[in-house]
């Protein structure tokens, strides 16, 4: 299933466009996205066995197909090449990466036009894994049973912000701008995925490539984030793990470069689509 978000209803998207949850379920499922993820292991049955006639739609239309979650995770320094080309050390057992967050109000879908504040923007394509099934000390072996499905992200910085003050720094702030956490186009469930856990994974910035991976290259992989998220905290169905972002972001280029007005970011990863973002 590719679950999306059509002007702030739940949808199913299909070759032959959008199929509207609530319509097709005759009022059984809720029109509302978020509440299909909050309610995972009631809906997925029912969502499964949907079928309607699907209607055409525009992708401008789309928005972010979990718009309300109530927890966000991101982590940092996730990909080898990534923490090379920043000259950072490398998560590891005895050094795991960086957590923090990204705020609700920074989401935004996967067509989306973002004002740039001062400073300066960089991009950061990620993996973005749903929950479906919460729980608190998650084993990895059993860790994908409680994800619901995958989407494309995009963490948006605003370095000054972020490297602002003494350690530890304002990470959390300088990633959470209006419209910093492009998602979507849909959450994809797994069974619509060969293999969730190697995608490629890039980015192209006016059509030029800035980073081009697989997500087989994350040092800690979706079921370890989930093991060591869940040993401490617990995770609830509808939270959102931004899993880290591969080599090529703009901070570490020479020179660097960041965004600017009339910039147009494409963040892909296959079998889960595209997010389009420009920038003023």
């Amino acid at each position: 299933m590719r679950i999306a978000n059509l002007a702030g209803r739940a949808v199913l998207l299909t070759e032959g466009g959008a199929i509207d949850v609530h319509k097709a379920s005759g009022g059984a499922l809720s029109c509302d996205p978020q509440e299909l993820f909050d309610h995972w292991e009631e809906t997925r049955p029912a969502l499964a066995a949907l079928s309607g006639e699907p209607l055409m739609y525009a992708a401008e239309e789309l928005r972010a197909p979990v718009p309300r979650p109530r927890q966000i995770f991101a982590i940092g320094v996730n990909y080898r090449d990534h923490a090379d080309e920043a000259d950072l050390q490398a998560a590891s057992t005895d050094a795991p990466p960086p957590t923090f967050t990204k705020f609700a109000s920074s989401l935004t879908g996967p067509v989306a036009h973002v004002k740039l504040p001062e400073g300066w923007v960089d991009w950061e394509v990620e993996l973005v894994v749903v929950i479906g099934r919460g729980g608190h000390r998650i084993a990895a072996e059993s860790a994908w049973d409680h994800v619901a499905g995958l989407t494309v992200g995009q963490d948006l910085s605003e370095r000054l912000t972020q490297w602002s003050g003494p350690s530890p720094q304002q990470f959390s702030l300088g990633k959470s701008y209006p419209g910093f956490a492009p998602t979507g186009p849909a959450v994809v469930t797994l069974d619509e995925i060969p293999d969730p856990a190697d995608l490629r994974i890039s980015c192209t910035l006016n059509g030029e490539t800035m980073q081009d991976s697989r997500t087989s290259e994350m040092i800690f992989d979706v079921p370890a984030l989930i093991a060591r998220l869940s040993a401490i905290t617990t995770l609830l169905p509808g939270d959102l793990i931004f899993t880290g972002t591969p080599a090529g972001i703009g901070a570490t280029r020479n020179p660097p470069r960041f965004l600017t007005a009339g910039d147009e970011l494409v963040s892909t990863i296959e079998h889960l689509g595209s997010l389009r973002t420009t920038f003023s």
